[in-house]
């Protein structure tokens, strides 16, 4: 199975990438699969419906998310209505929505998504080692092509759920820090893995947003407007090939596509 992931996308800038480069790029790879993670697509914080429809609408499979899906009221009702936007699975279970699922493609073959978030520096939910794992041992009866979305602050977190889990999914992939990592590899029993998968939108600012207000947060530390920044637009994604037989993942390619500015020209 031939599986495309995009990172974070976030604001109105990521989402013109996705539309404009989606298309071509799943053409280019013959892609099987397309999953993303949205929790940023609205502004930069958060992700409505009429947006998660638009990317969804544009070629996504399956949107993921993080800590950010709770940012906008309404996608609440969305989250139980939705049958491919994911929260992470670790969160309480009163809360809305589903953390995993099973797709089915056209040619009847089966792929588990799973959306988690780690505790490092983060809100301390559940613990996403053992909720991942319990989840991935009944998921597997169904399918043995399992991904997952570790949405993490820290490298060490997200590495060590990687070799924890290596060779009983097919794919571990991070998300949530923006910046794209160079350690694309394949543990020893199988399992694909990158720390972090990188950012859709414009890398002219502090991780998808406007460069003064982000330095004003840190010179000041009162809050601040985050406006998603404009320039420099890139889409980061990987591109993963996984053996339908074993579920293991036989190649992982990191990807950064760019579409030049108006200043360019100048």
């Amino acid at each position: 199975m031939r599986i495309l992931i995009i990172g974070d996308i976030v604001g109105r800038p990521g989402r013109y990438l996705l539309s404009e480069m989606l298309p071509k790029i799943k053409e280019e790879y013959s892609v099987d699969f397309t999953i993303a993670n949205g929790e940023n697509a609205a502004g930069g914080f958060g992700i409505t419906k009429n947006i998660a429809r638009k990317i969804h609408s544009y070629g996504v499979n399956c949107i993921t998310s993080g800590n950010h899906i709770w940012d906008k009221r309404e996608i609440g009702e969305y989250l139980d209505e939705s049958a491919y936007l994911l929260r992470p699975a670790n969160y309480p279970p009163l809360n809305p929505g589903v953390g995993n699922k099973i797709f089915q493609l056209d040619d009847e073959r089966n792929i588990g998504i799973i959306n988690l978030q780690g505790r490092a520096y983060m809100k301390s939910i559940d613990c996403p080692f053992r909720v991942g794992e319990k989840i991935v041992q009944e998921m597997s009866k169904e399918t043995k092509i399992i991904i997952i979305d570790f949405h993490a602050e820290t490298t060490a977190e997200k590495k060590a759920f990687g070799w924890f889990i290596d060779g009983k999914v097919s794919l571990v992939f991070g998300t949530h820090t923006h910046v794209q990592t160079a350690d694309e590899s394949i543990f020893p029993n199988g399992t694909g893995y990158i720390t972090d998968i990188g950012m859709t939108g414009a890398f002219d600012s502090v991780i998808g947003v406007k460069k003064h207000a982000s330095i004003n947060f840190f010179l000041q530390q009162t809050p601040q407007r985050f406006d998603s920044a404009k320039n420099d637009r890139r889409l980061n994604a990987i591109y993963v090939e996984i053996d339908d037989t074993t579920g293991k993942t036989t190649k992982i390619e990191r990807i950064e596509r760019r579409i030049p500015d108006e200043r360019d020209n100048n």
